[in-house]
């Protein structure tokens, strides 16, 4: 095992490009390992007897985890030392291609969950490192919209949606599973985004009007970025209410009416905090005293499903 891996980072160390199968980045790394040494090795075990199989099943399963442990340190290493090689990308969506055939075989072999760690630490790194160009040219079009006051909202979102639809080919060689996750990291980054520029606002609002046509833009926005994220393919229908029900909690005016609507909103991100809150609240002007009592619902356990994805955690306010 660890000579098919330190043939296989020679390769990458040398610029060799991938091979492509399917119209996908492709490396052998994954079969080699689980056909030829542990497939075999299992097999000419259980001919003799299914005990024995099992003991051998064991013991190579104990050898892939210490070997994906080593496939992440080596990929890690790549990442940071081979960025400005010209197959540095195709390399990256290789290995995580990579990671299905692993998970696939772990799976049918009902192999502990933890197993799985360090390719899940790969994959999301190498998802890091090929949505890091995106990010970065996305980052001073969201600024836009705290620089406009959100008077040109519409247009800079156009921009946004635009440079991301352009840069959409560059990820058109991971398997087709990895580029639904992609896209919800996309769809992720954009309404993060959004609504740290949402809670960065630092005009007041102060009639019911004016809280109004912001809620009206942000619903506005909201479904631009919806229904762009739907169509390049981000499953991440989890999402769908966190920018629809701030403009919401924006346009209502009596405070019971948005303290509910916040106790709802908080069953669904259960990270989103007292200081994502004042920050909303901040641009209606609000009273000290309604604030207070507003907030006040946060502290009122949710109930909320334990497995819950990170929104609002990722997003600092104050």
């Amino acid at each position: 095992m660890a000579r098919a891996l330190d043939l296989e980072s020679q390769r990458w160390a040398q610029d060799v490009a991938p091979q492509r199968l399917n119209g996908h980045c492709h490396s052998e790394l994954a079969i080699d390992i689980i056909q030829v040494i542990i497939s075999q090795g299992q097999i000419k075990a259980e001919s003799i007897t299914p005990d024995l199989g099992k003991q051998i099943q064991h013991m190579l399963l104990a050898e892939l985890a210490a070997f994906l442990r080593s496939y992440q340190r080596a990929f890690e290493d790549f990442l940071e030392r081979c960025k400005q090689l010209q197959n540095y990308r195709a390399n990256v969506m290789a290995n995580i291609n990579n990671c299905l055939s692993f998970r696939i075989s772990l799976e049918k072999w009902q192999a502990p969950q933890g197993l799985l760690g360090p390719l899940n630490e790969l994959k999301s790194h190498g998802f890091d490192t090929l949505l890091q160009g995106l990010f970065w040219d996305l980052k001073p079009l969201f600024k836009r919209f705290t620089q406009t006051r959100w008077t040109a909202s519409a247009q800079t979102l156009e921009e946004i949606v635009s440079t991301v639809e352009t840069r959409l080919p560059e990820f058109s060689e991971l398997r087709e599973c990895f580029q639904e996750e992609l896209m919800e990291l996309v769809h992720l980054h954009l309404v993060k985004e959004y609504i740290v520029r949402l809670c960065k606002r630092r005009v007041v609002l102060k009639t019911a009007e004016q809280q109004q046509q912001l809620a009206g833009q942000v619903l506005a926005n909201a479904e631009v970025i919806q229904h762009f994220c739907t169509q390049i393919g981000s499953p991440a229908t989890w999402l769908h209410h966190a920018l629809p029900k701030l403009a919401e909690i924006i346009r209502l005016q009596d405070p019971s009416a948005i303290k509910m609507e916040v106790a709802t909103y908080a069953t669904w991100y259960p990270d989103f905090s007292k200081g994502h809150l004042s920050a909303i609240l901040a641009i209606k002007g609000m009273s000290s005293s309604e604030v207070k009592s507003i907030r006040s619902i946060l502290d009122v356990h949710t109930g909320a499903p334990e497995a819950t994805k990170a929104l609002f955690s990722l997003i600092k306010v104050g």
